[in-house]
């Protein structure tokens, strides 16, 4: 019991940080909590359900998101039928699901399905035990708006389709929520620029 507290708070954790690192309002309470502060908060055994997070960059609905954690241990269709109603319902257009493990094939499908008109995401809690990218080793790399954009890629005089495609699978493609955003490195290699495809689902 007491290494699954510790697990799903160190995940809320980390899921807190990328949500702050891709611009969303997060509360700094929250990302300071304490482990016995999450437990009063969240009981023991956890309340799965109370974790779920709902932020926003600002007035519009797709600058909404939520955060769902459904109770395992298997995820299937109908879980996934419920957060896709639940964000129709709110008019909320970018989601992420949180499982404890893989999600079965017909649920992996259903999520390609949605994603025709909604964005959900979807990651594994082991995914998120540590925040990769606080690792030392891991290079900071940091979303770009449209104005530094344009003008880094006229820095270097090349196209946004001749930029590297930094791959879903790395950790650092989870700063961004949107398709294909410009992404600059800071650290070893300063001036390398990245297009960065979010990650959907290990199945696409």
């Amino acid at each position: 019991m007491d290494e699954e507290i510790t697990r799903l708070f160190r995940v809320r954790r980390t899921v807190l940080e990328m949500l702050r690192d891709r611009s969303y309002n997060v509360q700094e309470s929250d990302l300071n909590l304490k482990r016995d502060e999450f437990i009063q908060k969240f009981g023991n055994p956890v309340n799965k359900e109370a974790l779920f997070i709902e932020t926003n960059k600002g007035p519009n609905p797709a600058d909404k998101m939520y955060v769902f954690f459904p109770v395992g241990p298997k995820v299937g269709v109908p879980v996934v039928r419920d957060v896709a109603n639940k964000m129709k319902a709110d008019n909320v257009l970018r989601g992420i699901v949180v499982v404890p493990a893989a999600m079965s094939a017909p649920a992996r499908a259903a999520i390609s399905q949605i994603n025709k008109i909604l964005n959900i995401e979807v990651f594994e809690e082991a995914e998120l035990v540590n925040n990769i990218t606080e690792h030392k080793l891991i290079n900071e790399y940091y979303v770009l708006d449209d104005k530094a954009k344009k003008e880094l890629l006229a820095k270097y005089r090349v196209q946004e389709t001749q930029v590297y495609l930094l791959l879903s699978y790395f950790p650092q493609s989870s700063f961004s929520d949107s398709p294909f955003s410009i992404m600059n490195l800071r650290g070893r290699y300063e001036h390398t620029l990245f297009r960065s495809k979010i990650r959907i689902h290990d199945c696409l």
